[in-house]
């Protein structure tokens, strides 16, 4: 879903210094005088009519001339505060969601989107549905351990959770999917997502840096 967020930055408005020479009969001094500088406004379209460029209320004469009617927009510029949708949030701060056996899996073009959201992650076409795959190399089996333990304590709370393989002395793989409707589900997204959140800079090898 798409929704737009206004951002709203304030730039602070500093005073301009500027040197004022007081005369004196017998002696002369400068010192500095603080003047408030004025914050130029965007005029739309050059005209002073406008006022201030952005949100304004429409005019007497436009709302007699029904121009609400004719063009897309709504006269009434009152601003209000929507409570974003599901799409608007971010995977990882949303909570998966009981699902039944008869829930049709998703098509893979859903699932080729939705895996734009997630980072390192790749999808799996395989006879059992579609599955979602990543792999980590960490720096040893110690580290591979310690993976799984994270992983596990980000995903406990969802009930929904990965196939973990610790593979080799210093690889971890984990497959997400919906194994009851035969393939996947949003669940398995929300699941990737809050696993992309978990701190992984302290398991995997450490770069040489070449004098």
């Amino acid at each position: 879903m798409a929704t737009t967020t206004t951002h709203l930055t304030f730039s602070p408005v500093f005073p301009r210094l500027s040197p004022s020479r007081h005369r004196h009969s017998h002696s002369h001094s400068h010192s500095l005088t603080l003047q408030p500088q004025r914050k130029a406004t965007s005029k739309a379209f050059g005209s002073d009519k406008l006022g201030d460029f952005g949100a304004r209320d429409p005019f007497p004469a436009e709302v007699e001339s029904g121009f609400g009617e004719k063009v897309l927009g709504n006269v009434d510029t009152e601003h209000k505060i929507l409570i974003p949708n599901v799409s608007a949030i971010s995977l990882a701060a949303q909570h998966c969601s009981p699902l039944s056996p008869l829930h049709t899996p998703m098509s893979i073009d859903d699932a080729h989107k939705l895996l734009r959201k997630v980072v390192g992650w790749r999808l799996l076409d395989e006879e059992g549905g579609l599955k979602l795959q990543c792999l980590w190399k960490l720096r040893d089996f110690k580290c591979g351990v310690e993976l799984v333990n994270r992983i596990y304590k980000a995903t406990e709370a969802t009930g929904h959770f990965p196939n973990l393989h610790l593979e080799q002395p210093n690889q971890v793989r984990a497959e997400l999917w919906t194994s009851y409707i035969g393939g996947l589900s949003m669940n398995d997204f929300i699941v990737a997502a809050k696993i992309d959140e978990i701190k992984t800079s302290d398991l995997v090898p450490r770069k040489r840096v070449w004098a």
